[in-house]
């Protein structure tokens, strides 16, 4: 162990909140519960921050793989503060492989793709082409975040509903991109419904989800329960 990772290990014990670690533990059915030590998503964050600003984090991100779930997120939070754009990029691209559960997949979106988008585009498009169930995860989220509001690009619903996975993760994250699509591009994103162009479950899925929206008028939710397989 380095003493970096002797270091971030000492003050993520320090962290520990073990009825957290009991609650979130049972969020995780693909994380073993001795791989969480129970240290609340604020505080990692914060911890990030400091070790980015004193150097800390870059020696322990150079160690893959981590031990436990909190040092994953951990890593992601301190590549996430890389202004760099191609640095932060490469770093990315080393850490995916890593991932294996769907809040380290989720949480993780560093700020400076935001500049960057034609870029984390094509990239989207080689992660989901991954075998890799968080990779593939990954693409579809950024697809999600990037490319359904002012930079939308209508190939991307295309490109979504083709992936056909048997995970479920990949699956869920398909029914939520499809859900958010009805919220925010609604006439491009209700022909993938009504012609039954996704999987049976995921379309169903996407409904469900697209009824639980805040986001989505009382009309368009009856409209969607018709649709329903």
């Amino acid at each position: 162990m380095t003493d970096a990772e002797k270091y971030v290990r000492e003050r993520l014990t320090a962290l520990q909140d073990t009825e957290y670690r009991e609650f979130h533990s049972a969020l995780m059915p693909t994380v073993k519960k001795e791989k969480i030590i129970g240290v609340r998503v604020p505080e990692l964050r914060k911890l990030a921050k400091y070790l980015f600003r004193n150097g800390v984090g870059e020696d322990f991100i150079k160690n893959l793989p981590h031990t436990f779930y909190e040092e994953d997120n951990l890593h992601a939070f301190i590549v996430e503060q890389i202004k760099d754009f191609d640095r932060c990029l490469s770093e990315t691209e080393k850490f995916l492989p890593y991932i294996d559960n769907w809040a380290t997949c989720d949480m993780f979106s560093p700020k400076v793709f935001a500049d960057h988008t034609d870029i984390i585009y094509l990239k989207s498009l080689e992660w989901i082409a991954s075998d890799d169930t968080y990779t593939i995860r990954y693409g579809i989220g950024m697809l999600m975040r990037y490319f359904l509001d002012e930079n939308f690009k209508e190939d991307a619903l295309k490109i979504v509903s083709r992936i056909k996975s048997e995970e479920y993760y990949v699956n869920m994250m398909i029914a939520w991109f499809f859900a958010t699509a009805l919220a925010k591009q609604y006439d491009s994103a209700i022909k993938y419904i009504e012609t039954n162009t996704l999987d049976s479950w995921v379309h169903n899925k996407t409904i469900q989800k697209a009824i639980e929206s805040n986001r989505i008028s009382k009309d368009t939710k009856n409209y969607l329960r018709t649709l329903k397989l």
